[in-house]
């Protein structure tokens, strides 16, 4: 597995987000974006891992960076639930190695952006049930997400920000809508932010990331 890149800030950390990127992209895709945050975040480290290669049914079998492969969009996305857990598990490899570093689960936020923010809300809300201090879900979805989601208190306790572009056409902005529902409709306290963007991350967006991530980690 490609070594994760961790972006440390000037201040010794004390806290952590852990950011995945999207399919396709690699570990680097957020550096800029971390360190721009690290600038009203002084104490936070941003752990940014990469996707193994692997195929990707639908974009015909070709290799790679994938946190899980995709074999059908529609009607539902169909994909391979052994890789969204291996990928899940991967994270709380990371979780784990934050706490022995010192920083308590309290003190982490998950982020990531698509199938990446699909992978961190499969890994809070269905693998762990641990007092995180948030999940970031950008432009993305929740495919492991039942009918009904039933959670424990403390996942409930985990506050979550959904940023999503009106006019996505990778990730649907239904399918964004529909993760914040079952999340708000479980217990979770839950935020929905829309910007008139395609399938990225813009300025303004970028912004209320950092009021959100300054609210629990400042």
């Amino acid at each position: 597995m490609t070594e994760t890149l961790i972006v440390e800030p000037q201040a010794p950390a004390d806290s952590c987000v852990i950011w995945l990127h999207g399919l396709g992209a690699d570990r680097f895709d957020f550096q800029p974006v971390a360190q721009l945050l690290q600038r009203s975040l002084p104490h936070t480290r941003f752990v940014l891992p990469q996707a193994p290669t692997q195929a990707v049914t639908i974009n015909g079998g070709y290799l790679m960076p994938s946190w899980y492969d995709i074999m059908a969009m529609s009607p539902a996305r169909a994909i391979n639930r052994q890789q969204l857990d291996a990928s899940a598990n991967t994270v709380l490899k990371l979780m784990d190695e934050q706490n022995a570093l010192g920083i308590a689960d309290a003190r982490i936020v998950l982020a990531g952006f698509s199938q990446g923010g699909a992978v961190v809300l499969h890994t809070a809300y269905i693998e762990a049930s641990r007092s995180l201090a948030g999940v970031m879900a950008l432009s993305t979805y929740a495919p492991s997400f039942g009918e009904v989601l039933p959670l424990s208190a403390v996942q409930q306790s985990v506050p979550v920000i959904c940023l999503h572009g009106t006019q996505d056409g990778v990730v649907l902005r239904s399918m964004g809508r529909a993760a914040h529902d079952q999340l708000k409709d479980a217990g979770v306290e839950v935020s929905w932010h829309e910007y008139p963007m395609e399938h990225s991350v813009i300025e303004q967006e970028i912004g209320d990331i950092a009021s959100w991530l300054k609210a629990r980690l400042g």
